[in-house]
């Protein structure tokens, strides 16, 4: 079986207090990208990672730029030529990663974006006014229908990341998320946890972040990207730049569809997965999925350096 590779970039919720230790330890180059993010934005994110709190790092304005410049950090150390990977992906706001990994929009332009998409989502739904929670051993219809009706009674929930087909990520109001944990345990539900985010993603609440969004996309240019990058609002990829900026557009707003994303890796025959980033979340979802597969995170330092051999 000739070898076939993907990579997968986390989003929200894979950064941690102290997290890359001996990354930051061993490399000068994963340092050197800590370090142009420092100039571009004027954050120093190693600082915030090594002294903050789980709190400090979990604000929407920190986290995205900051789990962009720990996946891209970890991606330059890899030194990996994005033509020799047979598809890529990106978790929520992964996905910009991975595009900075495909070689179609450069590093410093991504930071700027996804500081200011962080900046419009935070705006666009007033502190303590949002919810999110994660929703275990529930299905697909089952939760859709426990949405539906609350939204139908005036408080909107819907569906923000289809992790799995038992994991799923919902979001809305406070109140309607409030009402949804309720419901869902009622209905069997194993598990029905709110998540400690600040804003509410990847539902209606975030369309007027889109449309302020939509405006600083369309001024970035974008190259054609060197590999294949499926996209979380249309599970496709497409080398027509337009698209994949109404896509990103699009995704501020609509639910991650990874299941699905992770399925078409599965029907493609990758041989060799590589969780480019901190933790193993994405790695953790398809582990019991992926039987012919090599899974690998690149949150261990060692992997990472011997992933020429993989």
């Amino acid at each position: 079986m000739s070898k076939l590779v993907g990579f997968a970039f986390p989003g929200q919720g894979s950064q941690s207090p102290g997290m890359l230790v001996e990354h930051f330890k061993n490399s000068e180059i994963f340092n050197t990208i800590f370090d142009i993010s420092k100039e571009v934005l004027g954050i120093d994110f190693k600082q915030l990672i090594q002294e903050g709190s789980a709190e400090d790092l979990s604000a929407t304005q920190i986290t995205q730029p900051l789990l962009l410049t720990a996946n891209y950090a970890i991606w330059k150390v890899a030194d990996i030529n994005p033509k020799s990977v047979d598809l890529m992906a990106g978790h929520s706001l992964g996905e910009y990663s991975a595009y900075v990994a495909a070689e179609s929009i450069k590093f410093e332009d991504a930071l700027k974006l996804v500081s200011l998409r962080a900046k419009y989502m935070q705006e666009a739904v007033k502190e303590g006014e949002g919810g999110i929670a994660a929703v275990i051993g529930l299905n697909y219809d089952g939760l859709l229908e426990i949405c539906n009706k609350i939204t139908d009674e005036g408080d909107l929930v819907s569906m923000a990341n289809l992790n799995s087909e038992n994991q799923i990520v919902i979001s809305g109001t406070k109140t309607g998320v409030d009402k949804a944990i309720i419901l869902c345990k009622e209905n069997g539900a194993k598990r029905a946890i709110p998540l400690a985010m600040s804003v509410p993603s990847h539902c209606k609440l975030m369309t007027p972040a889109s449309i302020k969004f939509a405006e600083d996309l369309n001024k970035v240019e974008f190259a054609e990207p060197q590999t294949k990058v499926i996209q979380n609002f249309s599970v496709t990829h497409t080398s027509d730049v337009a698209i994949i900026k109404e896509n990103l557009i699009s995704q501020l707003y609509s639910p991650v569809r990874w299941a699905e994303i992770m399925n078409y890796f599965n029907n493609n025959n990758i041989t060799h997965f590589y969780e480019c980033g901190p933790s193993k979340v994405l790695t953790g979802l398809i582990k019991k999925q992926f039987m012919n597969t090599k899974l690998h995170s690149l949150d261990d330092y060692e992997t990472l350096t011997s992933i020429k051999e993989n």
